[in-house]
């Protein structure tokens, strides 16, 4: 009898393990699958890969010579598309996938035929509080001249519209941790080809997402002279820290770049239709709450001289740095952005692995942050997230010249941090205060210290430095608050008077 019983116990155990295999072999089968159809529908397929693109570490090696604004919240997860048949990857560029540890025969920024396609297939990040994929366009020449434009192209794919197993077409479910297919291409005939392929492999089609590079506005090809694109994955703010760090290191996916063999009649898409922001409701019943906030600010550090730091629009939006050929640095439909410098001018910056920089210059006030307790920046304003405009705010302290950003303090960390300004006010809760020093006091709850002597991880005491703030995603239109519709944040910079 107890034989008998360990028989079962065994075979019970083997069958779990045989399922636990198949369900393994399934995944690895099913992306196999999907480039064996693509195959024997006449596309040439190679596989790339997709990497955590850190730009403050590349920026510490020296290997780029900006972190461009990087968003501290988000580590971006880039597509490293392998280079066109025929071709290679520029020296420079196999020295940054290097550095990322990624392999030399693929690269971040590519160049695509307008009947050519790049696929992501695999797995969404696990639960956080926002994500996105998005496509941007990277290089353009304009007369004689290469100019870098990093700007995005359209909307996003995220998580409040992707089209997942757990969100199929698109409909409100869970899209975390689900397969999902996405396709970037000009033409609609591939598109449909690479669908049919997907299908045939057994990706339902209510899991297939295509973002469109509209050759309207493009210069699709593999020339020189054409375009120059990217993609990548922003995730934010994970539930699981660890699971997050796992997705980015090691993410569950895979990119495909797909050509025709044959060169077929093309069928290109238009520009797509954008969700339309703003819904009408603004934020500006709480002018009365902020000035107050203001005020209390002041008079809690009337020992000292404060500097007012004008706040304005940061980036233009990607369709208007295409239309102008300019840097747009790297901006998302999902958001809205503001800054503490002002532009003069708005010059085009050499490609990313050159040695030379310039952005558009900043004029005063280029303010500093140095050592004294008596030294300190105050960031306030309207809690986004509270008043239901974006799924998650934020704001970082940026080293001006090369724009790296060390820190980003977000929604979650200074929620209910006026309150203790305005202690009779019922819209405290929908405003914050926040300080940026280099000593924090232990009666400093929402404090940063700000760090120095790390390199490009921290900002130094005579370095230039200004304040970034994002707002992603309002639920409502599933895209960024409309700028009409928000109280631009502020900050107050403290010294002592002379």
């Amino acid at each position: 009898m107890k034989n008998y019983i360990l028989v079962i116990i065994l075979g019970v155990l083997f069958m779990s393990l045989t399922e636990i295999a198949l369900a393994e072999d399934a995944k690895t089968y099913d992306a196999e699958a999907f480039r064996q159809a693509l195959e024997q529908d006449g596309f040439t397929v190679k596989e790339g890969e997709l990497g955590y693109f850190d730009l403050i570490g590349l920026l510490e090696k020296g290997i780029i010579p900006s972190a461009y604004g990087n968003n501290p919240t988000t580590k971006y997860v880039a597509y490293f598309v392998p280079a066109a048949t025929g071709s290679e990857v520029d020296e420079r560029v196999s020295r940054l996938t290097s550095a990322l540890g990624m392999s030399g025969n693929t690269t971040p920024i590519w160049n695509l035929r307008p009947d050519e396609a790049v696929v992501f297939v695999g797995r969404t990040p696990p639960e956080c509080r926002y994500f996105s994929y998005d496509h941007y366009i990277m290089h353009r020449t304009i007369g004689n001249e290469r100019r870098w434009l990093f700007s995005n192209i359209a909307d996003t794919v995220n998580n409040l519209v992707i089209k997942t197993e757990g969100t199929p077409d698109g409909q409100s479910g869970n899209p975390f941790n689900q397969t999902t297919v996405i396709i970037i291409t000009a033409d609609k005939g591939i598109d449909q080809r690479i669908r049919a392929a997907a299908e045939s492999a057994g990706y339902s089609n209510s899991i297939i997402n295509t973002q469109v590079l509209p050759s309207t506005i493009l210069n699709m090809g593999l020339e020189n002279n054409s375009d120059t694109f990217a993609a990548f994955v922003r995730p934010a703010l994970f539930n699981d820290t660890q699971a997050g760090d796992d997705y980015i290191n090691n993410t569950p996916a895979t990119v495909f770049r797909i050509t025709p063999n044959n060169t077929t009649e093309l069928d290109p898409y238009a520009y797509p239709e954008l969700r339309v922001r703003g819904t009408g409701k603004t934020e500006f019943e709480l002018t009365d709450d902020l000035k107050e906030l203001r005020t209390a600010i002041l008079n809690k550090y009337n020992g000292l001289n404060a500097t007012e730091l004008p706040t304005s629009q940061a980036v233009p939006l990607g369709s208007d740095a295409i239309q102008r050929g300019i840097n747009g640095v790297g901006p998302n439909n999902d958001a809205v952005y503001l800054w503490t410098a002002n532009q003069t001018a708005s010059s085009p910056t050499p490609p990313f692995f050159n040695t030379s920089l310039y952005y558009p210059f900043l004029r005063d006030p280029a303010i500093t942050l140095g050592k004294s307790s008596n030294e300190f920046i105050i960031v306030y304003g309207v809690n986004h997230v509270a008043t239901g405009k974006a799924s998650y705010s934020n704001f970082a302290i940026y080293g001006a010249d090369v724009w790296n950003g060390v820190r980003a303090i977000t929604d979650a960390d200074f929620n209910g941090s006026a309150e203790e300004y305005l202690p009779n006010n019922p819209n405290a809760k929908y405003l914050y205060v926040y300080k940026l020093a280099r000593n924090c006091s232990e009666s400093d709850q929402y404090c940063y210290e700000v760090p120095y002597s790390v390199g490009t991880y921290g900002i130094e005491s005579d370095q230039p430095l200004f304040i970034g703030w994002r707002a992603y995603l309002e639920n409502t239109t599933k895209t960024g608050p409309a700028y009409s519709e928000i109280v631009y944040d502020r900050a107050m910079k403290f010294d002592p008077k002379s």
